[in-house]
């Protein structure tokens, strides 16, 4: 089976054109492929295929092998993949997901591949719909993890995200609060965890610990949904740039209450798994 290694800022994927190929048990492929000692390593699984219903469809399989509804840094991989191979016809083309449809555009500069500019779509505010526990919109609540009392909020972008505001961010914090967070009774469907260093009201600095996953080196969805909690919680503007690891998002809930999220994609390399992979 052949494959490409990419990445989004860091947050790393084995991308897998599967049209063509035999049902799988894609969870546990997962888990074998992405340990990153005796696998080929990555944050989670991309899956290329046929859609009945937009020009073509993502499936995304988290390291642990549960299955994700959207990614936002696999969803620019998946979209330079299709665009530069002649999947898909124009620069901007829409991508079926478990979160619905999603409206990729190929960003070109002096006529070369920058990055993508994708619709997230509208977020969903209220506790039912992210879900959390509770009524209304979720912002501002508190929460009480490993014995300290922590402040959320939480939206849908695609995913559950919770938005931790913190003075400095450590490492440390993100692992182990980010964990039982995302574990929390709060949370029905588990969430992803964003710690959030506010910069001014168009720049924060975030990282994640993703559902699934753990501490990744970025987050799209996470970059999206916090444009959205800016506002929400009163700390900065609708448009923003989001400082992660290794570089940078930039996310905009405009005034059609959309989220746009723009960033870079890359290839890595490809190969070819050897041995059973059913």
């Amino acid at each position: 089976m052949n494959f490409f290694k990419v990445h989004g800022l860091g947050n790393d994927f084995i991308l897998i054109d599967a049209r063509e190929l035999p049902s799988h048990d894609w969870a546990a492929l997962a888990k074998k492929c992405c340990d990153r000692h005796t696998g080929i390593g990555a944050d989670g699984i991309l899956l290329v295929q046929n859609s009945s219903v937009a020009d073509t469809r993502m499936r995304i399989f988290n390291s642990d092998g549960s299955e994700a509804e959207m990614c936002g840094n696999g969803i620019r991989c998946f979209a330079r993949y299709v665009y530069e191979r002649g999947i898909v016809s124009g620069k901007i083309f829409s991508v079926e997901t478990l979160a619905g449809l999603m409206m990729p555009e190929i960003v070109e500069r002096d006529g070369k591949f920058f990055g993508v500019r994708v619709d997230m779509g509208e977020p969903k505010l209220d506790c039912e719909d992210i879900p959390v526990t509770g009524s209304g919109r979720c912002v501002n609540r508190e929460l009480e993890v490993l014995g300290k009392k922590l402040n959320f909020t939480s939206v849908l972008m695609g995913v559950p995200h919770t938005y931790v505001y913190v003075d400095e961010i450590d490492p440390r914090a993100v692992e182990t609060l980010g964990a039982a967070i995302e574990c929390a009774e709060a949370f029905p469907r588990r969430t992803n965890v964003n710690f959030v260093r506010v910069i001014d009201r168009n720049k924060i600095e975030m990282r994640t610990f993703e559902r699934g996953c753990g501490p990744t080196l970025a987050c799209g969805t996470g970059a999206s949904g916090a444009a959205v909690a800016n506002v929400l919680t009163g700390r900065g503007q609708g448009e923003i740039d989001v400082l992660l690891k290794l570089g940078s998002l930039h996310t905009e809930w405009a005034e059609n209450n959309h989220v746009y999220m723009t960033g870079p994609a890359e290839f890595v390399f490809e190969g070819k798994m050897e041995g059973e992979t059913k």
